[in-house]
């Protein structure tokens, strides 16, 4: 048995490992959406072109090293010049031109997309949109440390609503949001349907998403803004456009009543402590805006931006000891609360569906 281990390839015992860690890796070449589509085909050509370029020097230093090198009387001398024709061409004229055509082609594909139009709002140049057509954003998005606040802007001021982390947009409609940080720069990047876009301290970016189907596509922030910044994910939800329109007719309205005896408790225990301070829940008397709003956070995925699942044992881990999770975070530990207490507030914020 230790003999048969001893002579397995080091490379069979950690591909497992290797597997697992890209099994939530996320990929430019597997694509949901228009813009992601378009991005895709030029990371295959470049992929491809640098295979192709890498193959030809590959054979051109294997014909180098096992060449027949002869005696030094049988050579030039070395000023000779001779050479010259290899370094013009293969040293400046051929990374020239694919540097040029690469060049080209991402202009080309930088034009495809929306850009910054007039007065702050969208310019409309997508497929067969007409250039020059404006409108105003769908969603805003701005960009903190360590976490994404989202606000919904379509429809008047009593039909929008702020959520965070998780993004809902109906399938094969175009939503334009506006981008913005609070703080340093971050870069807003869902591989699965665009390519990143930063979010500038007093600058205002734009991107268009667009999903083919239904399904839920995970997103990173592309720039790195401090301690936590791996833990600044990001989770797009596209809905059929009947269940979206259901889902922000839901987030709408204020925070629903406890029906329990634990979760009136909890909601008590909410207002009157330290959460309410940064945490604003409509429908209550808190109103804190230094965190996320929580009035629907019982019906997102997950957690700390999108880092841990949210259910009973993480939430409650989550309030206790967010330090553990991410340091440095805003979110302080509350290991004030008694077990009572906290299974209470837990029970009150899973049920603000």
């Amino acid at each position: 048995m230790h003999r048969r281990f001893s002579t397995t390839p080091v490379w069979l015992l950690l591909l497992p490992l290797i597997l697992a860690g890209c099994s939530t890796a996320q990929s430019t070449y597997h694509t949901e959406g228009h813009a992601a589509h378009e991005i895709a085909k030029l990371s295959w050509f470049m992929t491809i072109l640098f295979l192709v370029v890498t193959a030809v020097m590959w054979v051109l230093l294997f014909f180098a090293v096992t060449r027949r090198r002869g005696t030094l009387s049988e050579h030039a001398p070395v000023d000779s010049g001779g050479g010259m024709a290899w370094i013009a061409i293969g040293g400046l004229a051929i990374p020239l031109l694919v540097l040029s055509l690469i060049f080209i082609l991402g202009l080309r594909l930088l034009s495809a997309f929306p850009i910054h139009g007039a007065h702050g709002a969208m310019d409309m140049n997508h497929g067969a949109m007409n250039r020059g057509e404006v409108k105003s954003p769908d969603i805003l998005v701005i960009g903190h440390q360590w976490w994404w606040e989202v606000h919904y802007l379509h429809g008047d001021l009593d039909q929008q609503f702020t959520t965070a982390n998780e993004i809902h947009i109906p399938t094969n409609q175009p939503v334009d949001i506006e981008l913005e940080s609070a703080d340093v720069m971050h870069s807003f990047w869902i591989p699965g349907l665009h390519g990143k876009v930063d979010l500038i301290p007093g600058h205002i970016n734009f991107v268009r998403l667009e999903a083919s189907h239904v399904g839920s596509f995970p997103g990173q922030c592309a720039e790195y803004c401090g301690a936590q910044h791996s833990h600044m994910r990001l989770l797009v939800v596209a809905q059929p456009a009947d269940e979206y329109a259901a889902w922000t007719q839901q987030q709408v309205k204020p925070a629903t009543d406890p029906t329990t005896a634990i979760a009136r408790a909890g909601e008590q225990t909410f207002v009157a402590g330290p959460c309410s301070l940064c945490h604003q829940v409509r429908g209550t008397t808190s109103g804190g805006r230094v965190g996320p709003d929580l009035t629907h956070v019982g019906s997102r995925q997950y957690l700390a931006a999108n880092t841990i699942p949210n259910n009973d044992a993480y939430l409650e881990a989550w309030i206790t000891h967010a330090q553990s999770f991410k340091p440095e975070a805003q979110m302080p530990d509350l290991t004030q609360f008694d077990g009572r207490q906290l299974q209470g507030l837990v029970a009150y914020l899973r049920q603000l569906q």
